[in-house]
């Protein structure tokens, strides 16, 4: 897939990169997108919820009254969670609730979820930004230029810029990450990809590497 590089006025610079067809052209597998997204967001709950049980809760231990011949049923003490301020059966407890997905799956599903944006021709190179201090401003308008400010978008760097990481962190619906960080939910959740030069020419280095 070949797409044209912008620069930050949003005109072309002439250049162009050739994204690999094998990370973005592949057929995509609609179900192991499902599992990735399910693992990243099982894994972002806190799991903290917890309910007392019948030897957590306050009350008194003492027998409410005989086992046998009162013609109503056994009880034990008041903490029994029959009675209203009882303890809670089988109620939540804290517990992670994120699970194994093998590495091979979760590669798969990346790639899948580029290349439905690949098809989707919802992918822009833009040439390295540099800012000399951070300035969200400044990305606004690069945005704007590149006509994906009114967009959900995914910024994505090749390295750490805190001038760029700072200045995209203000606009409310872009999402910096550096390309190492990219994960299967934030490319499906969004509606753009922005890679700068560098980054896209990391996929045609590792490519090519392999």
């Amino acid at each position: 897939m070949k797409v044209e590089v912008l620069n930050s006025k949003g005109t072309s610079t002439g250049r162009s990169i050739e994204l690999p067809e094998d990370i973005f052209g592949i057929e995509p597998n609609n179900h192991v997108i499902y599992l990735a997204v399910k693992q990243y967001l099982a894994a972002q709950r806190q799991g903290t919820h917890k309910v007392k049980t019948r030897a957590e809760v306050q009350g008194a231990s003492r027998k409410l009254h005989r086992q046998k011949g009162t013609g109503g049923s056994r009880k034990g003490n008041i903490r029994n969670p029959l009675y209203k301020g009882g303890g809670t059966i089988f109620g939540p407890k804290p517990h992670s609730y994120d699970f194994k997905l093998n590495r091979k799956v979760k590669d798969l599903a990346k790639i899948s979820a580029l290349s439905y944006k690949a098809k989707e021709n919802a992918i822009v190179v833009v040439e390295d930004i540099n800012l000399d201090a951070p300035k969200t401003k400044s990305v606004v308008d690069i945005l704007g230029n590149l006509k994906v400010a009114d967009k959900k978008a995914l910024f994505i760097l090749p390295e750490n810029d805190s001038n760029v990481e700072l200045s995209l962190r203000n606009v409310p619906s872009v999402l910096g990450v550096l390309l190492s960080d990219i994960n299967t939910y934030d490319i499906v959740n969004s509606e753009v990809l922005v890679l700068t030069e560098s980054a896209a020419k990391v996929f045609v280095e590792d490519e090519a590497a392999a």
